[in-house]
């Protein structure tokens, strides 16, 4: 999901074809894995935690010195144990290898493990604030992939709330952007662009897996796959160049697999569930807000005035979709009578009393679900 912060700078992108859900794709899924089983409000707060906890990563990797390849391999290591042995009990791996699921598993692991290589390939080239920003325009492949992919229709609110957020961004990368021109090559362009779709694509094969899998074990299987699929590459970077991991590269490891990603992960996975992916990949811009913050308080480095002012945009942008947007489903907003008690304004109230307890029943698992592997 993190993508730049993983170079070491103190930004990031949070973190999917087939993505579209065929009809009673919900059917079979475990518990829990239905988006209807919470509220979008909850959505909202998870998936912009989420992005506020993964902002810490950026941090994590300028303090530790090991490469891209092997701090990634080492937290999704961590981050996979932790979730095995902490959720043995509870089968996290059941409903992985049924048919129209573990396909589905492979593209969303070979879409992030391939996201991450060309993002680093995209900053060599040309910049790591061009890199960003690239990687940043996902939000838009993903307003124009949802209705295509996922028949998710991307409402009007979705893209002044895209313009705003890409205005706070370039804000907030404009000093490094300055100036840019001459050093850009092609390719480096080239990987950004592909690396914004790729994460795009990714996003959309997560909204689809959460219709058939609890938000714990899509990240267990994404995060031992994602190890698994960059291993070569790591072994490449520090066995093959004599580099040998430090206590600090241990302790930044262990951060960032427990919090950014057993817990941030799983937060954002949750989240997707209940909430549009459009939304979701808006409020993806608030961890380059947030990065700047945790390099203050543990690396000593300013905030600038511009990044202030770029972060502002950006959460207004998120405010626009979480306050202005369509719930999942085509719903309105919901309006504080439907916050309250699922009774919305003109609606008799044995229609809501009605409509309570048809999402309470929904809410429940079937013996199908819970019997399912």
């Amino acid at each position: 999901m993190s993508r730049s912060a993983e170079t070491g700078t103190t930004g990031g992108a949070g973190r999917a074809p087939g993505a579209g859900a065929a009809p009673g794709a919900a059917q079979g899924a475990p518990a829990g894995a239905r988006g209807a089983g919470g509220s979008a409000a909850g959505g909202y707060a998870l998936v912009a935690g989420a992005f506020l906890v993964m902002g810490l990563i950026g941090a994590m990797v300028a303090w530790a010195t090991a490469p891209e390849s092997a701090l990634l391999v080492l937290r999704f290591v961590v981050a996979g144990a932790a979730l095995t042995l902490g959720l043995a009990a509870r089968r996290p791996l059941a409903g992985v290898l049924r048919r129209d699921v573990w396909p589905r598993l492979l593209l969303m692991a070979a879409l992030d493990a391939g996201t991450l290589l060309l993002f680093f390939i995209a900053i060599r080239r040309t910049s790591v604030a061009v890199g960003m920003f690239l990687q940043f325009l996902a939000p838009v492949w993903v307003a124009l992939l949802a209705p295509r992919l996922a028949h998710t229709r991307t409402e009007r609110v979705v893209y002044p709330a895209l313009g705003l957020a890409l205005v706070g961004l370039a804000v907030i990368l404009w000093p490094s952007l300055r100036g840019e021109g001459a050093a850009l090559s092609r390719s480096g362009v080239a990987a950004g662009l592909a690396a914004g779709v790729g994460y795009a694509l990714f996003q959309l094969v997560v909204k689809d897996l959460t219709r058939r899998l609890r938000a714990v074990t899509i990240v267990l299987a994404e995060v031992w796959l994602d190890a698994l699929l960059l291993l070569p590459l790591a072994l490449w970077q520090t066995v093959g160049a004599g580099y040998r991991l430090s206590g600090r590269d241990l302790v930044a490891g262990l951060v960032l697999g427990l919090v950014c990603t057993a817990l941030g992960y799983t937060m954002w996975t949750a989240g997707m569930g209940r909430i549009k992916v459009q939304h979701a990949a808006i409020l993806g811009y608030l961890e380059p807000v947030s990065a700047p913050l945790y390099a203050w308080a543990l690396l000593g480095q300013a905030v600038a005035g511009h990044t202030v002012a770029g972060g502002a945009l950006i959460v207004a942008a998120g405010l626009l979709v979480v306050l202005r947007g369509e719930r999942e489903g085509g719903e309105p907003p919901a309006s504080p009578d439907t916050a309250r008690g699922g009774q919305r304004p003109g609606m008799p109230a044995a229609a809501a009393s009605g409509r309570l307890r048809r999402d309470a029943a929904a809410a429940r698992p079937c013996p199908e679900e819970a019997a399912s592997p």
